[in-house]
């Protein structure tokens, strides 16, 4: 059992206790409100994932699935734990937004011992650290909005059926989920689209050429697009509940092929590395 895979199950186990916490309380028990276990939990889930994605990409980034999964898990957390503190409904989303996380820790446990080959290029360091960053961002940022979606989508439906449940009671309100998922897909669009120009700025360095139309550019650009029509529409029509949530889900989808999906193809199924 190597040392790497260790590392990631204490990762692993760090998630634990936020991820069982929030059902605790839809069970009904518990301190209301976000007391101190809530956020001892909440801190532990974002250092244990946060340590050990900062030990995978020390000195030189790697392109193993399993270091994409653990930084996607950090950057999560790095973005929902401030998110929880400053907006008063967001850290509802919990009970959806952690267990997800310990299923995507899990897969990168399992996966840890997969080749994670160092991306080599000529492109300047500020670029290529730049690109990554933009790239991890985006995708926490659309995973939040996504789970926002999602809690709306349970929240409409459960009134549509008149039968609430634990869960959509202790969910935030459609329209704070509405408005927070709004939020963050406005945010996802200006970042993603600074991540399309910083990745069109590695490629003029490594290949002299700005666009590249493989697998990760177009389903790239095809989330961009999807993201703008729906805030487009959005604006236009005031689009809300079930559709806008498809098309969110839709554009998380897209990201995911994009970002962890590529990797997993390349190194997993493939057995070589992915550039990026």
């Amino acid at each position: 059992m190597s040392q790497n895979f260790l590392l990631s199950v204490t990762a692993l186990l760090a998630l634990l206790p936020a991820s069982v916490y929030p059902y605790r309380r839809v069970a009904g028990r518990g301190e209301d409100g976000r007391g101190w276990a809530f956020w001892g939990a909440l801190l532990l889930a974002a250092a244990g994932p946060g340590m050990w994605a900062i030990l995978q990409v020390a000195g030189q980034w790697q392109t193993g699935f399993s270091t994409a999964l653990w930084v996607t898990v950090a950057a999560c957390m790095a973005l929902f734990l401030p998110l929880s503190r400053l907006h008063r409904v967001a850290w509802r989303l919990a009970p959806l937004l952690l267990p997800y996380l310990f299923v995507v820790g899990a897969l990168a446990t399992l996966t840890e011992d997969a080749r994670a080959p160092i991306m080599r290029g000529n492109a300047p360091g500020l670029w290529i650290d730049l690109h990554i960053a933009v790239s991890v961002f985006t995708y926490a940022l659309l995973t939040l909005s996504a789970v926002a979606s999602l809690a709306a989508f349970l929240q409409e439906r459960a009134l549509k059926r008149k039968s609430p449940t634990p869960l959509t009671r202790f969910l935030p309100p459609v329209a704070e989920s509405e408005r927070l998922q709004l939020r963050l897909l406005i945010a996802s669009e200006a970042v993603l689209g600074i991540g399309l120009a910083t990745g069109m700025a590695v490629l003029h360095f490594e290949q002299g050429t700005t666009l590249r139309l493989d697998h990760k550019t177009l389903l790239s650009l095809a989330t961009f697009v999807v993201v703008g029509a729906l805030l487009i529409a959005q604006h236009l029509t005031g689009m809300r509940g079930r559709r806008a949530a498809r098309l969110v889900l839709i554009a998380y989808l897209l990201l995911t092929l994009a970002y962890p999906g590529v990797k997993f193809v390349s190194t997993i199924l493939l057995g070589h590395p992915a550039w990026s």
